[in-house]
């Protein structure tokens, strides 16, 4: 059973179970806004910011002795690392091998990465997950359908766009684009940026033959804590593998090894819901993206793989201190503590005539079988600002075959190459103003709103399709209802 391990759950009674269903159930009047819609985080919403720090505030509900402990997170998050051996000990173990010096480098003010704006622009938000196909006999045992992959032989799981002093860097990213016009009723046209993506000028000999590359852009940051306590049995009663109710969508859970717990749990976290606590997701990313050792990746030296010698041979950051490592358990836990409690800004305009308009068209166009609008959270005894909050975050949390368009042929656990999870859309109309662009989709390629959507297929391209016909005011007031998330 995959149950809430991660989680100290006060289990609900049959009569909160009855609430809940009620209070979850798809809405069917549109012309007002429904209650509670405005705070799409419960108790834990904080008002949006006009500035950049929208995305930077704690839960609204936190109590005032664990503001602490979130600022200190904060600073963890926002260190730059230096390479080992260096004065400021605290600091030193960058890479040697690294796409980034520090956590904030590529969710900068806790929002959404960046393509490379031009061949001048580095690629420090954005790198290529790579892998080799496995033995299908090494799959974990445990794990139904589990696709088995292997890591390149030269570059491992993940290429590295820098490198400490004296160490070559793995590649360097190069994308191309070709513009493809999409019509849309009424005779407005749109162009899509269709990428393709070379890892260039590598470091460390040929890649793989058989070697899968998928582009991975930096996602935002808030509402972690809440998603990870949604109780799992409410994610997966939404699965329907086998598209049993005939509507064309068959949401599957992700389920993934927990270097945690060292079971299967259920993925939640990434674009291919390929890490299923924020603990884990951040342990990887310091190793792989930063190349810190730490709990549950205790090697010094990162991502180098066994193939380069020289990289795995450097002096490390590990101190006898933090128990041989470069961040400790209790460095490790601040960091996921700070990344837990990133705030959901209030929602915007809730009861404009347009919003409203829109919204019903977000429900009629099918929208919602995947962008579920809301859940509640588990009732928990130590985690007050996730604690029994209704929530919106407009995801099932599953995995759906998007298509041709978007496959990056990369599995990932139970993920096929064209699976993707659903994306949470709240803070959606906010990305702007933290980021300072409107790049969406998991390698950045749509550059709005509008374009994201033109690019689903698959499972959802009845809905794609949908919005293609609309007439333009419909079209307008379903973007505008997305701005307002």
């Amino acid at each position: 059973m995959l149950d809430d391990i991660h989680l100290n759950v006060v289990p609900r009674t049959e009569a909160e179970a009855e609430r809940i269903a009620a209070v979850v159930a798809p809405t069917t009047d549109f012309t007002e806004a429904e209650s509670f819609e405005e705070n799409p985080a419960g108790a834990a919403t904080v008002r949006a910011r006009t500035n950049a720090d929208a995305f930077s505030q704690s839960s609204g509900n936190m109590p005032f002795d664990r503001e602490l402990d979130f600022k200190v997170g904060n600073g963890l998050f926002r260190k730059i690392w230096v390479s080992a051996p260096s004065s400021t000990l605290a600091s030193d173990g960058l890479g040697p091998l690294y796409n980034a010096r520090g956590c904030q480098n590529c969710h900068f003010k806790d929002g959404r990465g960046h393509t490379p704006n031009g061949p001048d622009d580095n690629a420090v938000s954005m790198f290529l997950r790579i892998s080799i196909p496995g033995d299908v006999n090494d799959a974990i045992a445990e794990i139904e359908d589990y696709i088995q992959v292997d890591p390149d032989p030269n570059y491992g799981f993940q290429l590295q766009d820098f490198a400490v002093a004296g160490q070559p860097a793995e590649y360097q990213l190069q994308i191309e684009y070709e513009e493809i016009e999409v019509e849309l009723a009424g005779g407005e046209t749109v162009s899509l940026r269709s990428p393709t993506y070379t890892a260039a000028d590598l470091g460390y000999g040929p890649l793989h033959p058989d070697a899968m590359l998928s582009p991975r852009i930096a996602p935002q940051m808030i509402g972690l804590g809440l998603v990870e306590a949604i109780p799992a049995q409410d994610i997966l009663a939404n699965a329907d593998e086998d598209d049993a109710d005939g509507d064309g969508i068959s949401g599957r859970p992700n389920i993934v090894w927990s270097s945690e717990f060292e079971r299967p749990m259920l993925g939640r976290f990434g674009l291919k819901a390929g890490s299923p606590t924020i603990r884990q997701q951040s342990a990887d990313a310091f190793a792989g993206d930063i190349g810190i050792s730490n709990p549950l990746h205790d090697g010094g030296y990162g991502e180098c793989t066994e193939r380069q010698i020289a990289c795995r041979e450097l002096i490390d950051g590990g101190d006898e201190d933090r128990d041989g490592l470069e961040i400790d358990a209790e460095g490790l836990d601040l960091v996921t503590f700070y990344s837990r409690n990133l705030a959901v800004p209030a929602r915007r305009d809730v009861s404009d005539t347009q919003v409203l308009r829109g919204k019903e068209l977000f429900y009629s166009a099918g929208c919602t079988s995947c962008h579920i609008p809301k859940f509640v959270t588990n009732r928990l005894e130590d985690q007050p600002e996730q604690s029994f909050q209704l929530v919106w975050p407009y995801s099932d949390f599953l995995l759906h075959d998007m298509g041709e368009g978007l496959a990056d042929h990369r599995p990932e656990a139970r993920a096929t190459g064209t699976e993707w999870r659903t994306a949470p859309l709240w803070g959606l109309g906010m990305t702007e103003r933290v980021s300072g662009h409107t790049f969406f989709l998991h390698d950045g390629r749509a550059r709005n709103v509008l374009e994201a959507i033109l690019w689903h297929g698959g499972e959802a391209q009845a809905a794609r399709d949908t919005v293609v016909e609309m007439p333009k005011e419909d079209r307008e007031a379903l973007l505008a209802y997305l701005d307002s998330l």
